[in-house]
C-alpha cells in the first residue's frame, strides 16, 4: 500500500513541477538570469518532471518488484535518500524558502513523507 501511496506522491510532484512556469512566474523571473542559466533551470525542471512520472509509473506498475528484488530495494533506498536529501536542502536554503510561508511548510512535510514512504517497506 505504501508503494501505491509513493506513486501518488511522485505523481503529485510531477504535476507540481509542471506548474512552476506559471506559479513561479518563470517567464519574467528567468529572464533575469543569463540565457544559459535560464535554459538549465528549465531543463532540470523538465527532467524532474519526467523522473517523477517514471517513478510514479514504477510504483503503480512494478510495486511487487520494488518490494521483492534487490534492484527494487535499491530503487526504494535511492528514493528515500532523495527525499531525505531534499528535506535537508530545505533547511539549508531556509533563508530563501522561509517556514513562515505555508507552501514551504507543506512541501517540507511532503519531502519528509517521501523519505518515510519509501523506507518503511524495506523493513
Amino acid at each position: 500500500m505504501l508503494i501505491i501511496i509513493g506513486g501518488f506522491h511522485s505523481l503529485f510532484f510531477a504535476v507540481f513541477h509542471c506548474l512552476f512556469w506559471s506559479k513561479l512566474d518563470w517567464k519574467n523571473q528567468l529572464s533575469r538570469l543569463s540565457k544559459t542559466n535560464s535554459a538549465v533551470m528549465q531543463i532540470l525542471n523538465l527532467r524532474i518532471i519526467s523522473l517523477a512520472a517514471l517513478h510514479a509509473l514504477m510504483c503503480f506498475r512494478y510495486g511487487n518488484e520494488l518490494l521483492t528484488t534487490p534492484l527494487g530495494n535499491a530503487v526504494l533506498i535511492g528514493s528515500s535518500l532523495f527525499w531525505i536529501g531534499r528535506t535537508i536542502e530545505q533547511f539549508i536554503f531556509v533563508k530563501y524558502l522561509p517556514f513562515k510561508e505555508p507552501m514551504n511548510i507543506f512541501v517540507t512535510a511532503l519531502f519528509i513523507m517521501g523519505g518515510v514512504i519509501y523506507l518503511i517497506p524495506l523493513f
